[in-house]
């Protein structure tokens, strides 16, 4: 096969894949083995089969990211995709650290540089910063992660789209409560209902989780609330309702210097102690999705969303740098809201089938923003004087466009454009720091094409090539400081550009003895105008580098070796590194010239994951994972690194069904050999704090009690 003769990176898991795929072509069907399962993927917005979607992309089924799980973090379940960087800072006030395929890695706080949606709604503002706390595990279908050229049709994400869906409500009346336990005072509390009445279809979910945390200052509240309602108003037509609402309390330990790390890894840094740092969370958020069916090749959709949020962080900056800093308390009030109008058409043209969809997307942000110091007096850790005060405006508005063709009986040509539009505004209101008016405006568009070649070798068995551009603009934290604290916006700051080349291959196969699928992606994204630090003291302001190339390699598969044993694997080979030199002035005033050929910070070269689960009977569950991180750059000039490690996890569930009862137990051990290593690093942190340790051993162990009506 062709794919063998690729050279470059990692050579040699090519040409195993096409191996694979060639002896598994070859080997006749076992009759005896059932058939898998058809997928439909949605996240390319026109619904198609796993197998034959010309993407890399993954899908994680609710039911297996709930079993055996706490079902708080996403980052339980998704550490079996590849190309997803994935590091749970433990630090419930800051959110996950996600990267995908190295974008995203450089942000020291919530995700950038990938979109996110929750049923539809965008849980990414248009500036790209993003979050996953609203996220609930305990009611979700299924979670897909889109990774390379075909993110482009979702505007401002170069990385990828991770998609969460919750479960929509059907048959009999069902009512499930669930209780955890474990290490380090984690407790979780849930409670869900789900069914249809009269035709209406509901899904109610609610839940508590509480820790004590790994260090010193982790504790957090989280209290999560999600809803869906289903209703059609008639046979063409479909009505969808959801509503979110999640509240945090979150304690922050911040950071530690690697020399710390290495003499006591739970420690904390003691301003955050001092500081008292921590973050309250409140966000409320409901959307409305009508879809409806014109004829039998036409359709709609419309969804419309609109959302609150409000928070207040409480960070542990020291006094004797409070002044030209813009608070060491942040208060923030959050307007936003928006719509996704979508049509499409489904024709013959040429022999083949055409599908055409035409959308326009918008949204919109409003939101307050006040500074103030933290320390009033001898008191520290309270709100002081207010030293920021300002009303910024986000917004976006994307029309775009996407047709599919199958031109001929084993091929399919798909292509897309979005004309992608960000603007910002922002109007200063505090002008007593002498420092003039911080107001002003700017905008960023780019045309984002993508296109997409697939060839269908057999019913099982597809090769795809697929190129597309991406945009990532600057966020409004990193556009609101100019270097040397200069007044207004950062003007001169644009959005990196990339292109985005990929050749992947997908496969499914049922031999005698073994089913299963798998998938190899090989990718290469070239960037301009790469986002990096300008001036890293007090308030960090950035500018554009000049390039950067990311290239590696995905391959995950899942295997039926047995009718009760499935196995899992994926293995990321990535090779993110600078393609020009730059320079950023560090807090003591001097300048660090980094030259090109560094790897980018935030990102590792190597990730594996394995997760082994066998069905004894109908009833018990067990697993056996274990995944591999290689060293990952702590800041730009690659001067320190968090060491790789190598850690495993150990589970075990058992149901009991009696009558309409169900009963289901479960219990695992993460770190089993209670290995010491960090969880994720605060890229280019300016007191050299780039360390959040991760736990040592931990336990949990839990039971849900359900009843079907």
């Amino acid at each position: 096969m062709r794919l063998s003769r690729l050279r470059g990176l990692a050579g040699w898991p090519i040409i195993t894949a096409s191996l694979l795929t060639s002896h598994s072509m070859a080997q006749p069907r076992d009759p005896a083995t059932p058939q898998l399962s058809e997928v439909t993927v949605r996240s390319t917005l026109q619904s198609s089969t796993l197998e034959q979607t010309p993407a890399a992309i993954s899908l994680i089924d609710g039911e297996r990211m709930r079993d055996r799980q706490w079902q708080v973090n996403v980052s339980e379940s998704l550490v079996s995709v590849p190309g997803l960087q994935l590091q749970n800072r433990q630090n419930y006030a800051q959110d996950l650290q996600l990267s995908i395929r190295g974008f995203g890695a450089r942000s020291t706080f919530g995700v950038r540089g990938i979109q996110i949606y929750v049923d539809g709604i965008p849980a990414t503002m248009p500036d790209g910063q993003g979050q996953t706390n609203n996220i609930d595990i305990g009611s979700l279908e299924r979670m897909e992660v889109l990774r390379g050229p075909y993110s482009a049709l979702y505007g401002n994400a170069s990385g990828g789209v991770i998609n969460a869906y919750t479960e929509q409500g059907e048959g009999k009346p069902q009512l499930e409560s669930t209780f955890a336990l474990g290490s380090n005072g984690q407790k979780r509390l849930g409670l869900k209902a789900k069914g249809e009445a009269n035709g209406i279809g509901y899904v109610l979910s609610a839940s508590r989780f509480l820790t004590d945390g790994y260090r010193a200052q982790s504790a957090a509240d989280k209290n999560l609330f999600n809803a869906r309602i289903d209703v059609k108003p008639d046979e063409y037509s479909q009505l969808t309702l959801v509503a979110n609402h999640v509240e945090i309390d979150a304690k922050d330990p911040g950071g530690i210097s690697p020399e710390d790390w290495a003499r006591e890894s739970r420690m904390t840094t003691p301003n955050a102690l001092l500081y008292n740092s921590r973050k309250n969370v409140k966000q409320t958020q409901a959307g409305l999705t009508y879809e409806r069916q014109l004829d039998g090749g036409n359709a709609l959709r419309l969804m419309v969303y609109a959302g609150q949020r409000e928070m207040m962080q409480f960070q542990s900056t020291p006094k004797a740098s409070q002044p030209g800093f813009k608070g060491g308390v942040i208060g923030l009030q959050r307007d936003y809201g928006g719509l996704d109008a979508r049509w499409s058409g489904k024709y013959q043209l040429g022999g083949g089938d055409f599908t055409l969809i035409a959308g326009l997307s918008a949204n919109t942000v409003k939101e307050d923003r006040q500074g103030y110091k933290n320390f009033a007096g001898t008191q520290l850790g309270v709100v002081g004087d207010l030293v920021r005060d300002e009303r910024n405006t986000l917004g976006n508005i994307d029309p775009y466009l996407q047709a599919s063709w199958a031109f001929a009986p084993t091929w399919k040509l798909d292509a897309g454009l979005r004309w992608s539009n960000v603007q910002f505004k922002s109007s200063d209101r505090f002008l007593a720091d002498g420092n003039g008016s911080g107001s002003g405006s700017t905008g960023f568009h780019q045309l984002l094409p993508m296109a997409s070649l697939q060839h269908q070798l057999d019913e099982d068995s597809t090769l795809y090539a697929s190129l597309g551009r991406g945009m990532e603009t600057p966020t409004f934290n990193e556009i609101s400081y100019r270097p040397g604290d200069l007044a207004g916006l950062n003007f001169s700051l644009r959005p990196a550009v990339s292109t985005s080349v990929e050749l992947g291959i997908k496969q499914r196969f049922n031999v005698v003895g073994m089913r299963g699928d798998l998938s190899a992606a090989l990718f290469q994204t070239r960037t301009s105008n790469e986002i990096v630090v300008a001036t890293n003291q007090g308030n960090t302001s950035y500018q554009n580098a000049g390039t950067t190339r990311r290239r590696g390699l995905e391959l995950s598969a899942t295997a039926w070796l047995h009718p009760k044993v499935r196995l899992n694997g994926a293995l990321t080979l990535l090779d993110a590194r600078l393609r020009s030199a730059y320079s950023y002035l560090n807090p003591n005033g001097s300048t660090t010239t980094v030259p090109a050929g560094k790897r980018i910070a935030g990102t590792a070269k190597n990730m594996v994951y394995l997760g082994l689960d066998w069905f004894p009977g109908t009833d018990w569950r067990l697993g056996l994972d274990w995944r591999s991180m290689g060293q990952v750059a702590a800041n730009d000039d690659n001067s320190v690194y968090a060491p790789s490690y190598n850690v495993a996890s150990l589970s075990v569930g058992y149901t009991y069904r009696l009558g309409s009862w169900k009963l289901n137990t479960f219990a695992r051990i993460d770190n089993l050999t209670d290995k010491n290593y960090v969880g994720s690093v605060i890229v280019n942190e300016s007191n050299k704090r780039y360390y959040e340790a991760a736990p040592g051993r931990q336990w949990m162990a839990g039971t849900s009690l359900g009843y079907q009506f």
